[in-house]
């Protein structure tokens, strides 16, 4: 049973469960039309329900519940229910944060405001479902709203379904696409040629990268020592993997294994190798 605390709009409301004496917000089709405040009810099969015992990386989740615009939480909700239809299980938690970004993006938008995301494209190729769920967007906004939205908006809100699935802080999510880019910015300025972004060559370097950032987190180690052999053989590929794992470090505000740097020196040298040939 829960009793109403505060309707937010004929789909949303804030309520108490009146077993555990804590708010939640409930979404769903008509859930909200013609409740009163202290009202009781049952939950309906048809909705969601987000906890507000919890703290985001923008502010409290009860704080934003009740200063972000209920449509905003009601188009979060959506595309998390299509992140839940191509993923599974997701943490649904990150619906006030997705929905306090969706507001601002459409504050931006309407006020002629133009924002760049320089790693967009590398977020397509990191996080392609994500970004496919992301695209969602697009047209929930225009048909709701009449407001178009941009590749660089739709990046950041895949960072955001990023973060549902894989219960990484949004802004980890941002790094690891930050490290990448500039590990490929290093490659291009050493061979002097754009990669593309959707080769096999860049989503082999990604990939190792994202693998690597895993076995930072869960502390594991590599077995097998590449870095003298690296070093001698491959000389510029192995600054590269050195000046990229310290910027890695410095992100993730972790200690790297050295052992990863011979590693990330081969994947360098492959791509370097890859888009020289491709140049001649």
């Amino acid at each position: 049973m829960y009793r109403v605390s505060k309707v937010l709009n004929n789909n949303g409301l804030i309520a108490i469960d009146m077993e555990d004496n804590q708010e939640y917000v409930l979404l769903g089709k008509g859930i909200g039309f013609g409740k009163k405040i202290s009202q009781r009810f049952e939950k309906p099969e048809n909705c969601t329900l987000y906890s507000l015992k919890t703290d985001t990386e923008r502010g409290n989740a009860g704080a934003l519940a009740r200063t972000v615009a209920p449509e905003y939480l009601e188009i979060a909700d959506e595309i998390l229910g299509e992140a839940e239809k191509a993923f599974g299980t997701i943490d649904r938690r990150i619906l006030f944060t997705m929905a306090d970004h969706i507001a601002f993006a459409v504050d931006r938008i309407r006020g002629h405001e133009q924002i760049s995301n320089p790693l967009t494209d590398d977020i397509k190729a990191l996080f392609y479902s994500e970004y496919k769920v992301a695209s969602s967007l697009r047209d929930i906004l225009m048909k709701r709203m009449n407001v178009p939205i941009d590749d660089d908006e739709i990046g950041y809100v895949a960072l955001h379904v990023h973060s549902a699935i894989m219960d990484e802080r949004v802004s980890v999510a941002m790094q690891m696409a930050g490290v990448i880019r500039e590990c490929i910015n290093l490659i291009e300025k050493e061979t002097g040629k754009k990669i593309d972004v959707m080769s096999l060559s860049y989503n082999r370097l990604m990939n190792h990268i994202r693998y690597m950032v895993a076995r930072i987190k869960k502390g594991e180690r590599l077995k097998l020592d590449m870095n003298d052999y690296m070093e001698i053989k491959y000389p510029k590929a192995f600054r590269m993997a050195t000046t990229v794992c310290d910027q890695l470090s410095e992100s993730l505000q972790t200690r790297i294994d050295e052992m990863e740097i011979g590693y990330l020196a081969m994947h360098i040298a492959r791509v370097r190798s890859d888009e020289e040939d491709n140049m001649q």
